[in-house]
């Protein structure tokens, strides 16, 4: 009976000591963060972790090798190129990454997604320098001649919801009094599907994104008129929780600005370079 009590007590020792072993391995393998040699903090050493919210083409899209691709995926490259680390994209709705509770939670370093700076997005988060110019699109199927939100008077107009074009053309409902009814859908592709289906007689949104539509979806629908509404882009990092990363953010577009890099993705992915 000691015997076989000593064999117990011998086996318990031996499965405790496996357990401690895998504990230390467990904790070997979980990723706390890193500091990259300048100082910035990172969510995953090695890595500059960015959420986006797909499909949101030509800013981010996947190619069709499934890899995201797009003109906010090489502008991030630059900082991430400057930190000495690789890009990874975490895809994510948008009302977490204009709230700023992605970038609080830790979900990533920060944040491209085609995203409007505007004073309340200020509040909870700290924007790089503008990156891109953007304007707002009318579209409408091939045929349809709407020119302005009083001509959809009755008619169904469809945005993106958490966007500054549903902010657009709620502000533009109330203060013209029309009679449009706004119908808001979680992402592009969704808005882009009620359009050419006729679930809706328009659309507002992103000059540049429905340009890229179209152009990949010829003689289905057109830009039929704008909205200049002064918007600009920025990337966003954690407010008040990395100062060291916005720094370099902007060094590598300021950077990219005067090297010709930035042209070189502007061109690649919107088209060439208007003139001021």
């Amino acid at each position: 009976m000691a015997k076989l009590q000593g064999v117990r007590r011998g086996a318990a020792l031996a499965m405790g000591t496996v357990l401690a072993v895998a504990g230390l391995v467990g904790c070997a393998k979980e990723d706390t963060g890193g500091t990259t040699a300048d100082g910035v903090k990172l969510v995953q050493a090695g890595k500059l972790t960015t959420c986006t919210h797909l499909p949101y083409s030509p800013f981010q899209s996947k190619d069709a090798s499934g890899k995201v691709v797009g003109f906010d995926v090489d502008i991030v490259d630059l900082a991430a190129k400057k930190l000495g680390v690789t890009q990874e994209i975490v895809d994510t709705p948008f009302e977490g990454i204009k709230s700023g509770a992605d970038l609080n939670s830790g979900k990533c370093d920060v944040a491209a997604a085609g995203m409007t700076i505007t004073e309340a997005r200020k509040e909870v988060l700290d924007f790089s320098t503008p990156y891109f110019d953007a304007t707002q699109a009318l579209v409408a199927p091939v045929g349809k001649t709407y020119k302005t939100l009083a001509d959809l008077a009755g008619k169904r107009l469809g945005v993106q919801g958490a966007t500054t074009g549903e902010d657009y053309v709620k502000q533009q409902v109330q203060q013209q009094s029309l009679k449009v009814e706004m119908v808001s859908y979680k992402d592009l592709a969704a808005v882009q599907q009620a359009l050419t289906t006729g679930q809706i007689e328009a659309a507002v949104g992103d000059l540049p994104v429905w340009n890229e539509y179209i152009r990949a979806n010829p003689g289905k629908v057109v830009v039929a008129g704008g909205f200049d509404t002064g918007e600009q882009y920025g990337l966003a990092v954690k407010k008040g929780g990395n100062p060291k990363l916005l720094e370099t953010i902007n060094q590598a577009l300021a950077q990219a600005r005067t090297d010709g890099g930035y042209d070189k993705i502007y061109e690649k992915w919107i088209g060439p370079k208007p003139t001021v």
